[in-house]
C-alpha cells in the first residue's frame, strides 16, 4: 500500500510541476543600481513634453488602461530621461509616472527614471530648450507678482553693473526681457532648484540602471568614465549639479559624460579600435549590452555594434516626428514594439536590412526609415582616417572617447 501511494504521489507531483511550466525567476533587488530576475522590461526613450504621445506609447506597451492606470503587472518600465524641454507638458508627464510608479510597486512592478542632459539642465539654469507652454504650466494668480519682484531685482542689478544703464531704455529693454522671464518663469525655476519639487524628483533619480544583464541610461559609457560605478556615475552628477559652474567642464555637460555622449549612437561600427572599447565598457560591468536614448533615430529602435548597443531614442514627441517605438525585453527574447506591431530585434548586424523593411512596412510613411535603408544598402564608403562624431545641442563637436577602458 505504501509504494503504490508513492507511485501514484510521484506521477501526481510530476503532473503537477509539468503543469505548472518551469520555475519563474523572481524580480530580485541587488542594490539600488542592480535588479535581477526581470522577465519584462519596457525602454521607452525622450519623450520631450508630449504628454499625448507618451499616453500612446503606454498604451501600445500594455502598461496603462483607458483611465492611465497602471496595467503592467510586474513589468519594469525604464524611462532614459529627457522627458523635459521642447513641448509643453513635462510637468504634466512627470506627475503622471510619479503617481504611477507607487501603483506600480503595488502591483510588483517598477518604473525606473533616469536622468538625462535635459533634466540636469532644467535644474542647473540652462533653459534655452524650455518652451513657453512649460512656463505656462507653472503660472498661477501670483504669478504677475512674482514676475514684477523678479524685473526689481534685475534694475538693482544693472544699476550696479551695467555703466550705460541711466542712458538705456527700459521700456522697450522690459518688452525683451518678459520673453526671456515670462508669467510662470520664476514659479518654474524655484521647482525646478534642487529643494524643488521637481529638483528633488531629479535627486531621486539615477543615471544609469543594471536590469539583468543590460544597462540603461540617457547618452552612454565612455571610456573616460567606464571605472566608474553606476552609483558613482549618479553621486558625481548630484555633486555637479548642486555646484554648477557653466564656466567649468564637469560631468554634467562634458560631451563624454553619461548625460552627453553620442559616442554609442554615432561611432563606425567598423572601426575595430572602438568595438574593443565597447567590449571592455561591457566586461568591466559584467553585461551584455547599453541601451540608450539622447540621439534620436528618427523612428527606429536601432541595434548597434551587434546588439551590444540598442539606440532607443526613436523621436516618441511631435517634435522629433511623433514616432511610436519602444524597446521589450522578455523571456522569449527582444522586441521593438511599434504601435500594434511587435518585432523581433536583431541579434547581428547583417540582419539589420530585412528588420529594417519591417519597420518600414509597419511605418510606410517615415522617409528617415527609407533613407535608413537606402544607406544600409549602399557599398561602404572609403576609409578617410577623420574621427567620426556628432554636434551635442551647444553646436560643439563630440568625437569618440579617448582610451579604451582597460
Amino acid at each position: 500500500m505504501l509504494d503504490f501511494f508513492r507511485k501514484y504521489f510521484q506521477f501526481f507531483l510530476l503532473s503537477f510541476l509539468l503543469a505548472a511550466g518551469p520555475a519563474q525567476a523572481k524580480a530580485k533587488k541587488v542594490d539600488d543600481y542592480h535588479w535581477t530576475g526581470v522577465e519584462r522590461v519596457v525602454a521607452i526613450g525622450d519623450l520631450h513634453g508630449d504628454y499625448e504621445q507618451y499616453i500612446a506609447v503606454m498604451k501600445s506597451a500594455g502598461l496603462i488602461d483607458n483611465k492611465g492606470k497602471w496595467a503592467g503587472g510586474k513589468t519594469h518600465l525604464v524611462q532614459t530621461g529627457d522627458i523635459t524641454d521642447r513641448g509643453p507638458d513635462s510637468r504634466k508627464i512627470i506627475d503622471h509616472l510619479v503617481k504611477l510608479a507607487k501603483q506600480a510597486r503595488k502591483k510588483g512592478g517598477y518604473i525606473h527614471m533616469l536622468i538625462g542632459n535635459h533634466e540636469a539642465m532644467n535644474v542647473v539654469g540652462d533653459l534655452r530648450y524650455v518652451s513657453d507652454g512649460e512656463y505656462k504650466a507653472f503660472a498661477g494668480r501670483s504669478s504677475a507678482r512674482f514676475q514684477e519682484l523678479q524685473w526689481q531685482r534685475q534694475i538693482e542689478w544693472m544699476r550696479t553693473n551695467v555703466p550705460e544703464f541711466e542712458e538705456m531704455d527700459l521700456e522697450a529693454y522690459r518688452l525683451e526681457w518678459e520673453k526671456q522671464v515670462p508669467l510662470g518663469w520664476v514659479e518654474h525655476r524655484q521647482a525646478w532648484s534642487l529643494n524643488g519639487d521637481y529638483g528633488k524628483w531629479v535627486k531621486d533619480n539615477k543615471v544609469a540602471i543594471r536590469i539583468n544583464d543590460t544597462i540603461f541610461l540617457h547618452g552612454g559609457i565612455s571610456a573616460k568614465y567606464c571605472r566608474d560605478s553606476l552609483q558613482s556615475l549618479t553621486e558625481q552628477v548630484m555633486v555637479a549639479m548642486a555646484n554648477h559652474d557653466p564656466a567649468v567642464i564637469t560631468i554634467v555637460n562634458d560631451p563624454l559624460g553619461p548625460l552627453w555622449y553620442r559616442g554609442l549612437a554615432n561611432e563606425d561600427e567598423s572601426d575595430e579600435i572602438y568595438s574593443q572599447t565597447l567590449d571592455n565598457i561591457l566586461n568591466r560591468y559584467g553585461i551584455k549590452r547599453i541601451v540608450i536614448g539622447h540621439s534620436p533615430t528618427g523612428g527606429v529602435v536601432w541595434p548597434r555594434f551587434d546588439q551590444r548597443v540598442i539606440a532607443n531614442d526613436t523621436g516618441i514627441a511631435a517634435y522629433y516626428g511623433a514616432h511610436k517605438g519602444l524597446l521589450e525585453f522578455t523571456p522569449d527574447g527582444v522586441f521593438a514594439i511599434y504601435g500594434d506591431v511587435k518585432i523581433p530585434l536583431p541579434g547581428r548586424n547583417d540582419e539589420r536590412v530585412e528588420y529594417l523593411r519591417a519597420v518600414i512596412e509597419a511605418d510606410a510613411n517615415n522617409a528617415q526609415l527609407k533613407q535608413r535603408l537606402a544607406i544600409l544598402l549602399a557599398p561602404p564608403p572609403e576609409a578617410t582616417g577623420e574621427l567620426t562624431g556628432a554636434e551635442n545641442e551647444a553646436g560643439e563637436a563630440v568625437i569618440a572617447s579617448p582610451g579604451t577602458c582597460q
